[in-house]
Order: C-alpha cells, then structure tokens, then sequence
C-alpha cells in the first residue's frame, strides 16, 4: 500500500497500556495497542516468575518500556503521524530519545519501502496524562552478569571471555524465544539450565494478516526489545551487568554514504544512548554494555575459529529458523554465506563443509554471487543482515585466498571468482590492520576489559 495515502488515513497510533497477570507458571503480560479506524493489537509475553512482585517501580517501568519498543511493530503497518502513550508519561527528553531510536531504527524499513521522511516528520508523540514520576527506591545490590545469547558465534565469543575471568558463579544467560542452539551452546559453556532466563514473546497474528493484505512491513529495532528485556531480567535476578555481544562493525551503515543501518540498535551510538537511558529513568543500578564492542567482527571469527567444541551446534541464520524451519543453516541467503566468508581464513574448506555440509564459496548460483558482490563492496548496499564492514570481509577474502594458494589448493569458485574483482586488486596487498585492533572506545568495566584483549591477542593469524 501506498504510505502517503495510509498516513492520511490512519492518523492516530494509541498506546492504551498492559495488563499483568498471574498464571501457574508465569506472569502473564498483554499489551493494548489501537491503530485508530483499522484495528486492536495484544501482543503478549509471558515472564518467569523469579523475582517480579508487580507492584515494583522498576519493573512496572521495564514493562512499560518494553511496550514502547513492542509499539513500533504495530504502527509501522500504516503509520500514523500521531502516537498517544495513555499509560505513561514522559517527558521532552524521553520522546526525544524514544524518536531517535523509532527514527534510526526504522531506517532500513524506510528505505525498502521507499518512504521519504525525515526526524521531524514520520512520527508526533504526545503523552496525555500528567507527569507523576514514579517513587523509585534506592537501587538494591547486584551482582554477576546477565548474558543475551542467540546461538551464534558472537555470543559464544562472549560466554568464552567471561570464562577466562575465572569468575563466573553468579552469571546468568537470557533467552527470548529462545532457539535449541541457544540452549546448547549454554550448557557445553557450563550453564545450567536454571541459570537461563527465558522469557517467551507472542506476537499478535492480527499484523501477519495486515501484512497479507499489502499494508506495510519491514525490519525493526529488535536488540532494542532485547535490551529493556535482557535489563529487567538482569534487574529481576540480582544482577549486576547485561553482556552483549555486539562488535565495533555493527556501527557501519548498510547503504552506503547514508545513515541506514540494519544494526543500529547494535550500533554503539544505541549502546550508549541506552546506557544513560536506564541510568537516568530506571536507576535500578543494572549496567548495560557490550563486551565485543573492542573487536572487528574478523577478530570475533578468529578467536570462535579455535572453539571446535561449538561448531557443530552454532547457528546464525534466521531463515533456518522461519516458517516451517526450525535452527538450521538454510544455506540460501547472505548471513549463510557471510559466516562462511568471515571464517574461512581460520577453516580449511573440509573444516568448512564438516560444519555446513557445504562449502557455500563452491556455490554456482547466481543468487549467491550476488550476495557475495553485495558483501564486498560492489553493491549501493550490504545485504540487510547482520554482517561485518566491507574492509573486514575483503581483509578475510584475501587472506583466505593466500592461505590456500601457500596450501597449493584450488581455489573454490566464488574466491576464485574473487581474485578477477577489482574489491580483490583493492585489498590483495592491504597490512593486517585487525590484528592488533582494539578500540578502546567502550563501555567494558575495567576488571573485563582485560580479558577481551587477551582472547584477541591469542587470535591464530
């Protein structure tokens, strides 16, 4: 559907507020949302009960804000140019931070859909009600860490940090609807499974219908969702740091020479942004960083290229995990194709084939070569999906291809093919620039950041 003409028809965007309730197993949380003249949304999330007393102004302000991030899956089908928040105040400075995050986080589904906007104009937020600010208490004592793991080699990156500390008593993971390689990767890193905080999300079907029917769809910021959730566990369980797993790469824009970037709410503008968010409106002494934010996504594949133990039980592909699939490499899309590009410096091409039954750099598909041209640079665009920077994935391809020249192999078609780009003349002869990499620019506590530097001085180059 045309957006123009859905914003002139749907003008009005209510966020009503949530009802929590209690069940045998869980709190019961649905939210109320109304786009106004079409229809109602109740999405819904069911909590562990471990340590929620529903009264509490932290999490009433956790649940709250996870309905602020939950909204923008909903009004994103038409658009509305007015969003009420009847359940909540907020002030000035809250709407401020709240449209920067729908505005840049909404920025590859703009530019998919052709949408012409602006900061000012895509979105008014008013809050109705009276500012009555919430009576916080002191913030209690925390400890530990609580980790967002998603089954990837990132996370697993991280969970093998931490481990190097020697201090990992008191950690915790989290899992939103969470995927078997999550959960496997978890217990082969020493988590028990009541250590794992799992929280279940349901969308409403009502907005799959919407999207049947033409009305508008797209990506959204969904580490934002994980980022108000993974803190109110961390809050919930006693403890003290939420631990992702984002790198420094995540912070290049998908298009180039704009600012669309599939990863802004793993950028480190977002990390920060969210940081002095909870700081400053939920003071409930819960700190919220990445612990990779040091690292190239190259450095990240190198150091998981040594943890053999996980190879077998990874998984980054969201494809393999839509529809009728369920946590499997789909081998078909760009996020197959970029893990296998971004570790094959680190992993013979049998190694390559023993983890994905295929090697996807032997691929004759046309569809494949266009996302490998799009990953390295010969595109306006990266694929929209969580990848490493173009010098990175070139850095990789060259020293992939000199490896297995040194070895005497044949080269599989793609890096082959790779050789006669001008991405290949670019960078054949560029100096190894990740190997010492660590960008000191963070917000790592000083007792971990020591041990992310050793994990990347350990690399194998």
């Amino acid at each position: 559907m045309d957006y123009n003409e859905l914003i002139s028809i749907y003008q009005e965007f209510i966020y009503h507020g949530y009802d929590i309730t209690e069940q045998d197993d869980c709190f019961k949380v649905v939210y109320n949302f109304e786009t106004v003249g079409l229809t109602e949304f109740h999405p819904c999330w069911k909590l562990p009960k471990d340590g929620i007393v529903i009264g509490d102004p932290f999490f009433q302000e956790f649940v709250f804000s996870i309905g602020m991030v939950e909204l923008i899956s909903y009004w994103k089908a038409a658009c509305p140019p007015l969003v009420r928040v009847e359940c909540g105040y907020l002030s000035d400075d809250q709407i401020a931070w709240w449209k920067k995050l729908y505005y840049h986080g909404l920025g590859e589904f703009f530019y998919t859909n052709g949408i012409d906007t602006d900061m000012q104009r895509f979105m008014r937020i008013e809050t109705p009600g009276a500012e009555a600010k919430r009576a916080f208490p002191a913030a209690g004592k925390l400890s530990g860490c609580m980790i967002p793991v998603g089954g990837g080699k990132d996370s697993i990156v991280s969970l093998h940090v931490l481990s190097t500390s020697g201090d990992t008593g008191e950690n915790m993971c989290f899992m939103m609807n969470h995927r078997n390689s999550a959960f496997a990767t978890a217990l082969l890193a020493g988590y028990r499974p009541g250590s794992i905080y799992r929280p279940r999300r349901y969308l409403d079907p009502v907005i799959v219908e919407l999207n049947r029917k033409g009305f508008l769809n797209g990506h959204t910021p969904l580490s934002a969702l994980i980022a108000f959730a993974a803190s109110m566990a961390a809050y919930l369980c006693g403890r003290q740091y939420v631990v992702l797993s984002n790198e420094s790469s995540a912070n290049e824009a998908s298009v180039a020479g704009s600012d669309v970037n599939h990863q802004y709410s793993k950028s480190f503008e977002f990390e920060k942004d969210f940081a002095g968010y909870l700081d400053r409106y939920i003071p409930c002494g819960v700190k919220y960083f990445s612990l990779l934010r040091p690292l190239s996504e190259l450095q990240i594949a190198a150091i998981f290229a040594g943890l053999k133990e996980y190879h077998q039980v990874f998984r980054s592909c969201n494809a393999g995990n839509a529809g009728t699939k369920f946590d499997t490499w789909c081998l078909d899309c760009s996020k197959c194709l970029f893990v296998v590009m971004i570790l094959s410096p680190f992993l013979t091409d049998e190694q390559i084939k023993d983890i994905f039954r295929v090697n996807l750099l032997n691929s004759s598909s046309e569809k494949m070569k266009g996302y490998f041209e799009q990953l390295i640079g010969l595109h306006e665009s990266k694929p929209f999906e969580c990848v490493g920077s173009i010098d990175e994935i070139n850095f990789a391809l060259c020293l992939a291809v000199r490896k297995r020249l040194q070895r005497g192999e044949e080269l599989p078609r793609l890096l082959a093919y790779y050789t006669s780009t001008p991405a290949y003349a670019k960078y054949r002869d560029c100096p190894n620039v990740y190997a010492d990499y660590f960008d000191e620019v963070n917000l790592i506590p000083d007792q971990l950041k020591q041990y992310v530097r050793k994990c990347a001085q350990s690399c194998q180059w």
